[in-house]
């Protein structure tokens, strides 16, 4: 039996562009890309902490170094520049995989610099 796990995510990304009229997609920036362990041409989901819109694309590679994170086509209609999303990939594993699974968390401050990365969350306290 396979398990569909978190793989990776950029928590608190913040939109850089909107850009309607450009192949359906979300561009980042490749050294995220890289970081996170995406790859391009990617499913991914994006939820939109700013107005709650939760939405799928793709992954397109940014300039490495500038970045970007932009939404494309149609998913620039559910952004606004500034706003804060979490990019998220999920993939499925055999349980073999997940006795050893750990997954890519990414936390991004308001520039899309990295604060910290992890592969745990903390236990939510009531």
């Amino acid at each position: 039996m396979q398990s569909k796990m978190l793989k990776c995510k950029l928590h608190m990304a913040t939109v850089t562009q909107a850009e309607l009229w450009y192949d359906g997609s979300c561009a980042i920036d490749q050294e995220l890309v890289k970081l996170a362990g995406l790859r391009e041409f990617e499913y991914i989901e994006i939820y939109n902490v700013s107005n709650g819109e939760r939405f799928a694309t793709y992954v397109i590679l940014a300039e490495p170094g500038s970045k970007t994170i932009s939404l494309n086509g149609a998913a620039a209609r559910k952004v606004q520049l500034g706003d804060r999303i979490i990019i998220a990939a999920y993939g499925h594993y055999e349980e073999a995989e997940l006795a050893n699974f750990k997954p890519r968390l990414i936390y991004l401050d308001e520039l899309n610099n990295v604060e910290r990365t992890a592969n745990t969350i903390p236990v939510q306290v009531a």
